[in-house]
C-alpha cells in the first residue's frame, strides 16, 4: 500500500536514476549530496516528455518557447529536405498549457471557469 503516491513516484524515479548506490547510501551525509545533484539533474538537465522534452527550468524561467519555436522550425526544414523519411507529421513541438502533479477532477475545472 502506498502512503504517498507522490513519494512513491519520486523515489522510484530517482531508484532508477543513473548512479543511484544499488546497496544504499553508506551515510546521511552521502545521501544528501546525491539528492542535491539529482535535483539539480532532473530540474535542469534532464528533458521531460510531458513538457515537450524540454526541462522544467526552461519550462518556468521561460526559454521554453523560443527552443520549440527553434525545434519546430529544424524538423519542417529536415521533413522538407527529406519527405521520404517522414512517415508522419512530425511532433507539434508546443508545450502544454497547464501541467498537474494531480489533476483536479473535470467537474471541478468546470465549476472554476
Amino acid at each position: 500500500m502506498d502512503d504517498n503516491a507522490h513519494i512513491e513516484s519520486w523515489f522510484r524515479t530517482c531508484k532508477y536514476a543513473p548512479g543511484y548506490p544499488p546497496g544504499g547510501f553508506e551515510t546521511l551525509a552521502a545521501a544528501r549530496e546525491w539528492v542535491l545533484r539529482f535535483v539539480t539533474w532532473y530540474n535542469g538537465s534532464h528533458r521531460h516528455s510531458g513538457i515537450a522534452y524540454v526541462t522544467p527550468e526552461q519550462r518556468h524561467n521561460g526559454t521554453a518557447e523560443p527552443l520549440l519555436v527553434q525545434r519546430r522550425a529544424v524538423y519542417e526544414a529536415a521533413r522538407q529536405r527529406h519527405p521520404l523519411r517522414w512517415k508522419r507529421h512530425p511532433r507539434p513541438w508546443q508545450a502544454p498549457d497547464h501541467v498537474w502533479l494531480n489533476p483536479p477532477p473535470a467537474t471541478t475545472l468546470k465549476a472554476a471557469a
